[in-house]
């Protein structure tokens, strides 16, 4: 009577944690009233990015969009670093964050990005999904791929060709970057990269649980990256690290990775000793932007 009083409790607690994983998907929950981007004191994804890695206001653009999911419109800010002037002809890497706080926490990862290959090389693009950071309405499973297509839109017209269009997801952005990778309304993209995906609702909930449980009993969401790539025609690049104890590259990476057909170009960089969130500074950011950009070129 005891042990079964025990199993009862345990699944009980089990369950109560599980379902919170709809609304810990999206943790929007430091609030701003203004980016201060280099003067952001707050956490930082790459704390220790040094003070080369600067962006001149010439190559800043803060930007509002309208973000269109079904009818449920909502404005987001979104930022590109570059030449406006030069994007027909340049080659954008669009970058879609993690499920944490808004775009002063990646502002770093952005400045990393624009100096892959030298600063100018490429432009770079990043938003905040709506309801973070001052993007407004609620964050949604739907609404990331809207959010996400805006800024195609943003890019296509102004004149980005689609053979130049580099989609980086990251973490939760792993979702519409690999979604959007394979089809969207606005444009084919080149090359995929997703830096410590997550393989599916159900992954998330086993890997956590321990259990073969379906992901329906604990979560609305339905994202399904391992079996979405498993059309990707383009390639892919996966960086992962090997000592990530948020998203398990056993659990989670690997599974993508695995899932992605044999393709020219398909490559993947798991790092030892990096956790979720340091990839590059446990890498070197010389190494990896050196990595980057060798798989863009090819």
């Amino acid at each position: 009577m005891k042990k079964q009083f025990g199993i009862l409790v345990f699944l009980t607690l089990l369950l109560s944690s599980c379902l919170r994983l709809d609304s810990n998907f999206f943790n929007n929950s430091d609030k701003i009233s203004s980016y201060k981007w280099d003067n952001y004191t707050g956490e930082r994804e790459i704390p220790n990015l040094p003070l080369s890695y600067h962006i001149p206001d010439s190559l800043f653009h803060e930007l509002k969009l309208v973000s269109d999911d079904n009818g449920n419109k909502a404005s987001i800010s979104a930022v590109y670093l570059g030449d406006t002037k030069t994007i027909a002809s340049d080659t954008v890497i669009l970058y879609c964050h993690g499920n944490k706080f808004h775009m002063d926490l990646y502002w770093n990862r952005a400045k990393l990005l624009a100096y892959t290959g030298g600063l100018g090389r490429f432009g770079v693009m990043m938003m905040d999904y709506r309801g973070y950071g001052l993007s407004e309405g609620e964050p949604s499973e739907s609404g990331l791929q809207a959010d996400v297509i805006a800024c195609l839109k943003w890019l296509k017209e102004n004149g980005l060709k689609s053979e130049n269009l580099i989609i980086y997801g990251f973490s939760l952005g792993s979702a519409p970057a690999t979604k959007l990778a394979l089809e969207n309304p606005v444009m084919p993209a080149a090359k995929l990269v997703l830096e410590a995906p997550f393989a599916s609702a159900q992954a998330l909930t086993e890997d956590a649980a321990k259990l073969s449980l379906p992901a329906s009993y604990f979560t609305n969401i339905k994202v399904d990256n391992e079996s979405t790539i498993q059309n990707l025609k383009i390639p892919f690049c996966l960086f992962h690290g090997r000592d990530d104890d948020f998203l398990r590259y056993e659990a989670h990476g690997k599974r993508v990775f695995e899932a992605c057909p044999e393709s020219p170009g398909k490559e993947q960089h798991v790092v030892p000793g990096a956790v979720h969130n340091d990839l590059p500074a446990v890498m070197g950011f010389e190494t990896y932007s050196a990595t980057l950009l060798n798989f863009i070129r090819k």
